[in-house]
């Protein structure tokens, strides 16, 4: 028997855990001619969830995450590499007649793929148009390419004027998908609703929120009863109080509980048990991290272990304070739901713990 929960990397298959109706929308919209905006925390499931359906629809789909891209020469090269892992060298060669810069292009030794590079002379900007209109060239009627790009709001920081040369090229584009996903809600939001954005209301935006808690629940308790067969409700229970429902960390709780029970046959107190070899395992990182804080940051984060709302307060609330959360919500140390809380509740714990 293997461990039912995974945490990390893309969740498919059985270890994906319900978004049924969420996955219903998204298809939705990729059966139209429009985009979706798609905007959550960090690690709230937005990549599995894009990619289960454009699995689901038999799709072919191109993922790039912005974060990893250093400059505009960078994006078409990359954008490229994944243009060349979905179709074969003979579909798209006889595509590239057209570019005005030819790419270099060569196979990785190491990781068995394909390394595309670019002369350091060409012009940025008609290499994003080439790489750009080549992923329309591709897309078929039947097969319709969906273009996944992740981390949207680094566009900004990429290349001055990219979002505006992107915007041109996707506008006027026909016979694909995108879907632009963002973890900073201020930044996404500027982009897409603000009316002087280029991209203002591009496409359909939709927010992912965590999983309902039933849902969550008796996706734990089926996964924890053969293991725990006298206390998987209550133990189901205390891992989503514990984690708020977050979904990577719940999965990442609920793996450790499971390997508890199943190898160690820890039964008791075993939730309280995962939770602090969890913090421990990262003592020394949750140490550093605090060193770097700030003393309103470290204030925040102490106000929000205790479940308190640091803007409570309103007349006492500063500037200041409303500053610090909105920078430890931009480095997503702080999450706002329902309210403002630590993203990490193993975090949370280890300031707890340590009393600071």
């Amino acid at each position: 028997m293997r461990n039912p929960f995974k945490f990390g990397t893309i969740v498919e298959d059985e270890f994906f855990t319900d978004r049924t109706q969420e996955l219903q929308y998204v298809m939705r919209v990729m059966d139209s001619e429009n985009h979706l905006i798609l905007i959550s925390p960090r690690r709230f499931g937005k990549s599995s969830l894009v990619i289960k359906t454009a699995k689901q629809a038999d799709r072919p789909y191109l993922f790039l995450n912005l974060q990893r891209v250093i400059s505009t020469q960078d994006f078409a090269a990359k954008l490229l590499k994944e243009v060349f892992r979905l179709y074969t060298w003979e579909k798209v060669k006889h595509l590239m007649t057209h570019f005005h810069f030819v790419p270099t292009i060569s196979t990785n030794p190491i990781t068995n793929g394909i390394d595309v590079s670019f002369q350091p002379t060409s012009d940025s900007n008609v290499l994003i148009e080439d790489a750009m209109a080549l992923l329309e060239k591709v897309s078929t009627p039947d097969k319709r390419l969906i273009v996944i790009f992740d981390e949207f709001q680094e566009i900004l920081q990429i290349a001055k004027g990219l979002d505006k040369q992107l915007r041109a090229i996707m506008q006027v584009q026909k016979g694909l998908n995108y879907i632009l996903l963002g973890s900073q809600e201020s930044m996404m939001t500027e982009i897409f609703e603000r009316k002087k954005s280029p991209f203002y209301h591009f496409g359909t935006l939709m927010r992912l929120n965590k999983i309902p808690y039933q849902d969550f629940y008796d996706y734990i308790n089926e996964r924890l009863s053969p293991v725990l067969p006298e206390c998987s409700k209550t133990v189901s229970d205390e891992i989503l109080t514990l984690t708020n429902c977050h979904p990577y960390y719940t999965q990442q709780l609920a793996s450790q509980v499971w390997e508890l029970a199943k190898y160690e046959g820890i039964s008791e107190n075993v939730v309280n048990i995962a939770v602090t070899r969890l913090t421990s395992i990262h003592d020394l990182d949750f140490e550093r991290l605090w060193i770097k804080f700030n003393r309103m940051d470290r204030q925040i984060l102490r106000t929000l272990s205790q479940d308190k709302n640091p803007l409570q307060n309103r007349q006492s609330a500063t500037s200041t304070s409303f500053s610090a959360i909105k920078r430890l919500m931009k480095m997503g140390y702080v999450i706002r739901d329902k309210k403002y809380e630590i993203e990490d509740p193993f975090f949370k714990y280890w300031i707890i713990d340590k009393q600071l």
